[in-house]
């Protein structure tokens, strides 16, 4: 098994200050690394911070977000501490890629695809002719089954679902070690939706981008793409576990309310009754104490409000890791008698 981490983020604390001059933490201590070859799913509903994550970890950033603290390695090289020219023309794009939540608002509108695309190459293969760079894309747009026309047309000439599969060609057209896709099925219709999780999957099998972060508010949906999971919930991660453990046996109250709050057609948990999940996310412009997920939690304690933030340690289980004060067997028993109370 090939374990080499080729990301690694220790303590990232990214926030938004606002026009009152307040700081609001999106993203406050994450950790994590990422597998060679693997891909890492980012779960968790609107305003939790997950897209904050992912421009985060593109080390690019523009007000009103800000970085405070944290590291971001990429095959061992801290790009935090790279200067801003060398960042943008050796790492983006080239190490790392992002394609954002709006991709179909992404491409220039007064341009050709491949005009556009020729603008990217003279950023970071100058030495390319325009013959080459149209041979070069001509091939890996064929290879991902996306038709030669395309190239000539402009944005407004493509379908939504077009759209998005030509960004995310585009995205990867210099091979980068890691592709952050962020809400990448969002928008589209399920046909469309499955065009492109073929195409993410292809991206990999055919080695254009080593490995990839999936985000997506719909936890179900990493099942058919991810190796591992995260749940996220006011800029923290919760849980982590493999994809399957997490979507089938979620342990942390979160995570549990969060496919409980899905409809899901898979059939070990499709005959689930559906349940919404209480009151709204922190404010997080406040200093936070005890658990953050607290306020929304049915299984919560006195415990729980008591205890200082700083001391709710990641409790650690052979296949994943979770934030919260309770073990893994009296979650599973409290799950077990509200299931058996609900005649689920």
């Amino acid at each position: 098994m090939n374990n080499k981490h080729i990301m690694v983020v220790e303590n990232l604390q990214t926030y938004y200050r606002t026009r009152l001059k307040e700081h609001v933490y999106a993203v406050d201590g994450v950790s994590f690394e990422l597998e060679e070859g693997k891909v890492l799913g980012i779960a968790g509903e609107s305003g939790c911070g997950k897209s904050t994550l992912a421009l985060s970890l593109m080390a690019f950033y523009f007000p009103p977000l800000h970085f405070k603290v944290g590291s971001i390695l990429i095959d061992g090289v801290d790009v935090m501490k790279l200067p801003y020219e060398k960042l943008r023309t050796q790492v983006l794009g080239e190490k790392i890629a992002y394609i954002p939540q709006a991709a179909m608002n992404a491409l220039n509108p007064t341009k050709r695809i491949i005009r556009f695309i020729e603008d990217i190459f003279h950023e970071h293969r100058p030495k390319m002719s325009k013959i080459q760079v149209y041979q070069m894309v001509s091939e890996r747009f064929k290879s991902l089954n996306l038709p030669p026309r395309v190239l000539e047309a402009f944005p407004n000439e493509l379908s939504g679902g077009m759209k998005q599969r030509t960004v995310i060609a585009i995205s990867t057209l210099m091979n980068p070690t890691i592709l952050i896709a962020d809400e990448p099925t969002s928008a589209l219709d399920v046909t469309s939706q499955k065009v492109v999780m073929s195409m993410l999957k292809k991206l990999m099998e055919k080695g254009y981008v080593k490995s990839m972060i999936f985000i997506t508010h719909e936890l179900p949906l990493l099942v058919h793409i991810a190796d591992d999971i995260m749940v996220m919930y006011a800029g923290e991660i919760v849980e982590r576990g493999k994809a399957k453990d997490v979507i089938f046996d979620p342990i942390h109250p979160y995570s549990k309310a969060l496919m409980n709050a899905i409809i899901v057609p898979e059939k070990d948990i499709k005959n689930q009754k559906l349940a919404s999940i209480p009151g709204a996310p922190p404010n997080l412009k406040k200093v936070l104490r005890g658990c953050r997920f607290l306020e929304r939690c049915r299984y919560r304690s006195d415990s729980c409000v008591s205890i200082n933030v700083d001391k709710i340690s990641e409790m650690k289980h052979p296949s994943r890791t979770y934030r919260c004060i309770f073990d893994i067997d009296t979650l599973q028993e409290m799950y077990k008698k509200e299931s058996q109370s609900d005649g689920r």
